[in-house]
């Protein structure tokens, strides 16, 4: 009987060594880098991928050169149910056990995209593909989503106007939904509760706000010109003058070339602020902090007309002769 003991304390001594002989070897690998090469490579983990199929991508990609071991090692560390979907970035000089902890915290490879102010949800759907976003016309559909609009509670049949216009870093494979709520967010805190309280005393409403400010910013070449191209179309409205604006009108062309005609200007839309009075039904583009605050916050002129200087600068008229003069000098004369 002390024989057999003998023997089966033997085996399992044996079988000790070996497990802690196969478990050093493990965390040696863990911790070994699979190469020296420090060129980075974009793995993506799709969503529901398992952890066999991602070291499997791995190892095809050259991170890691053992897949088993790599996958033995996760569950070791109870990682295997952890690893966050996303596209990273990754290099052979990683460990194994670098690899592991980036996937589980989702430090993920995030896209850059710049939204200029000014900007239509036209030209920012279409700038979508080139920042790796997905699809314009997803962007456009999701910009339209009227469950969407009334869960963040814009009082308006698309975004227009409320996509600030910022700096914004993206994952890949974010739904255009999500882009959006990011940019609306955005929007809300930046119309702050002391804005809020100006609109109120506008007797306007934060919708109108942003479309005055939309027109403002589609009009303004000099930054230090908004204020005052504030008060013409504050003063306009005040008098019951139509706004008469020409990026109104465009906005409201489908398939515009470029040529704004006299047909164009005569042509009632419900956007062309030379036919229609008061503003027009929601904003033209994404106004900046700027433009809200000019719209909120207009010079105190008497000005009802201003032209464009050809410079990025306008001339402001208080009358109607005076503004017809101006526009002799600047417009017709250098035709």
């Amino acid at each position: 009987m002390q024989k057999v003991m003998i023997i089966v304390l033997a085996v399992l001594l044996i079988f000790a060594l070996i497990a802690g002989g196969a478990l050093l070897e493990l965390f040696n690998f863990a911790g070994t880098p699979g190469g020296m090469e420090t060129i980075e490579q974009n793995v993506l983990i799709p969503p529901g991928q398992g952890l066999k199929a991602t070291a499997a991508d791995l190892h095809e990609h050259g991170i890691i050169q053992n897949a088993f071991k790599f996958s033995v090692y996760a569950r070791i560390k109870g990682y295997d149910k952890k690893i966050k979907a996303g596209e990273y970035r990754m290099k052979p000089s990683f460990s194994p056990r670098e690899i592991l902890e980036i996937m589980v915290s989702g430090k993920v490879q995030l896209y850059k995209i710049t939204i200029p102010e000014g900007y239509s949800l036209a030209q920012i759907a279409g700038m979508m593909p080139a920042a790796g976003l997905g699809l314009a016309k997803d962007f456009l559909a999701a910009a339209h989503n009227g469950v969407l609009i009334s869960e963040l509670n814009i009082p308006a049949d698309s975004f227009e106007g409320y996509l600030f216009p910022d700096t914004y870093h993206f994952p890949k494979g974010i739904s255009p939904e999500k882009i959006i709520q990011t940019m609306v967010r955005r929007f809300q805190e930046v119309f702050t509760l002391a804005w809020q309280g100006r609109v109120r005393d506008l007797n306007l409403t934060v919708h109108q706000v942003v479309t005055l400010a939309s027109i403002i910013e589609k009009e303004t070449g000099a930054p230090s010109e908004r204020p005052v191209i504030s008060s013409v179309f504050h003063n306009r409205l005040k008098k019951n003058m139509r706004l008469a604006s020409d990026p109104t009108v465009i906005y409201g062309i489908k398939d515009f070339d470029g040529n704004l005609t006299r047909k164009d200007l005569t042509t009632k839309t419900p956007y062309n602020t030379y036919k229609i009075k008061g503003l027009p039904p929601g904003p033209i583009a994404n106004p900046g902090a700027k433009a809200i605050e000019a719209a909120l916050y207009p010079a105190e002129t008497d000005y009802l007309f201003f032209v464009s200087k050809r410079d990025g600068t306008h001339y402001f008229s208080k009358t109607y002769l005076e503004h017809e003069k101006a526009v002799r000098k600047y417009q017709l004369r250098r035709k």
